[in-house]
């Protein structure tokens, strides 16, 4: 299973932690689990954080693939102006 990362800010929605071990072979897959174990938890990821896996950022993460060792880091997206 994946090593997922959550934001802090996240982590009262996911149990209390930031870090889960979760099944799946690409991030929407991890997301669908995530959201299976947390209700809502996909919409509040979903468009408002930035993905990295095993430390690459990805623009658009949904289809990139996850390796059962792969540590997938959910990023709050930084504004500014």
């Amino acid at each position: 299973m994946a090593r997922v990362v959550l934001p802090q800010v996240l982590a009262e929605r996911a149990g209390g932690a930031t870090e889960h071990e979760v099944p799946g072979r690409s991030v929407r897959a991890l997301l669908a689990a995530l959201d299976e174990r947390f209700p809502g938890l996909a919409e509040a990821l979903s468009g408002k954080v930035a993905v990295a896996i095993d430390g690459e950022i990805h623009s658009d993460p949904l289809l990139e693939p996850v390796e059962e060792d792969s540590e997938v880091y959910f990023i709050p997206r930084v504004g500014g102006g």
